[in-house]
């Protein structure tokens, strides 16, 4: 019998995951992988995040039920260096960090992927809405999830080869929440109506510049804002409390609608414009991951996400060298903001991505 391991949230999805496994006939165990310990000057959100004493015992509950083995493996560590630490980097770059990728890429699909290689499990499960596909050719592809309105595809699109041939994406194929839901009560899980978490586990108040102040004990000094000409306009906060796009909480009447369009670490500068001074036809992305194939040839006609919420834009692709692409948009994009993550889509096919820089 192949053996799975389940990676459970304390959510309703990979819940449902396990269940969905175990009627496929695997040996399933459960792990819930502990991340981070709220320190005391962050006050307690309840029901927005994942990784919460709670949700440990959501988990465990539903394991219970299914009647399979559960464990929590303490990641800490990891999550501290692979995650953490690179969400500050990135600020204290200019940049604006994308860090539930770096947790799926660095922590579920690394770190407790070898953990279940080492235990002998045949495949590493977890919630995400997406399909994987395997081609005649023995590659595998993911493709978006039937649910397109869950879909999830963009965060995944760092995946091996190797690590999609033992991957499980089982609610890849359901067409609503709805169903999930009901298999969940079918089941009696205790968490068949929980909501989603939305918030970073981390900055469950939504304050980041408090927490990476907090977190390093560094003072992010104050600095000027100027126009694209260099004329000062006033005074900023920090300059990795800003992101690009961003127009509330500038702390400035200017007489018209500003915008955050651009960030200079060397000289503290935050750069103000208006809307139209957000737009761009370009960007360069490193660190670049493919899927369906090892390299793009000339120019491909792809289309592109600069956001997690963005539908996807007509664009073509230039591989300029191993780790870096260019990629050209048919209309400017707004707020194409270094830090954050590019996916490539060819219809409902992941093509790959990369960090914008």
């Amino acid at each position: 019998m192949s053996k799975a391991m389940i990676a459970m949230s304390g959510g309703v999805d990979s819940s449902v995951s396990a269940a969905l496994m175990l009627e496929a006939g695997y040996d399933c165990i459960g792990v819930t992988m502990k991340l981070y310990s709220k320190p005391d000057y962050i006050d307690d959100v309840t029901g927005k995040t994942c990784c919460s004493l709670d949700d440990v015992e959501d988990a465990r509950a539903v394991a219970q039920k299914l009647g399979i083995p559960y464990y929590v493996f303490n990641f800490q560590e990891d999550f501290s260096k692979q995650v953490i630490d690179r969400f500050i980097d990135t600020y204290e770059k200019g940049g604006t960090p994308n860090p539930c990728i770096e947790c799926n890429r660095y922590l579920k699909f690394d770190r407790l992927y070898n953990r279940a290689k080492t235990l002998g499990c045949d495949k590493i499960v977890t919630g995400h809405y997406a399909c994987i596909e395997k081609r005649d050719d023995g590659r595998y592809l993911i493709k978006k999830a039937r649910n397109t309105a869950k879909d999830q595809s963009y965060v995944l699109y760092f995946l091996t080869q190797e690590q999609l041939a033992h991957i499980c994406f089982p609610l890849g194929k359901y067409e609503s929440k709805d169903e999930i839901r009901s298999i969940a009560d079918k089941y009696g899980f205790v968490n068949a109506h929980k909501g989603d978490s939305q918030d970073i586990c981390f900055v469950p108040d939504g304050d980041y510049v408090s927490f990476i102040e907090n977190y390093t004990g560094k003072c992010y000094p104050c600095g000027n804002y100027c126009d694209r000409a260099g004329n000062i306009l006033g005074q900023h906060k920090g300059v990795i409390g800003y992101t690009i796009g961003q127009r509330k909480g500038l702390g400035i009447a200017l007489g018209k609608p500003m915008y955050v369009c651009g960030k200079c670490v060397d000289t503290n500068t935050v750069y103000l414009g208006e809307n139209e001074d957000l737009f761009s036809m370009e960007l360069i992305a490193s660190n670049i991951n493919l899927i369906p194939f090892d390299r793009i040839d000339g120019n491909m006609r792809l289309w592109a996400k600069i956001r997690y919420n963005q539908k996807e834009q007509p664009c073509t692709v230039t591989q300029i060298d191993e780790n870096t692409i260019k990629i050209t948009f048919d209309q400017p994009q707004r707020a194409i903001t270094k830090g954050q993550a590019v996916v490539l889509y060819d219809g409902d096919i992941v093509v790959g991505g990369g960090e914008i820089v």
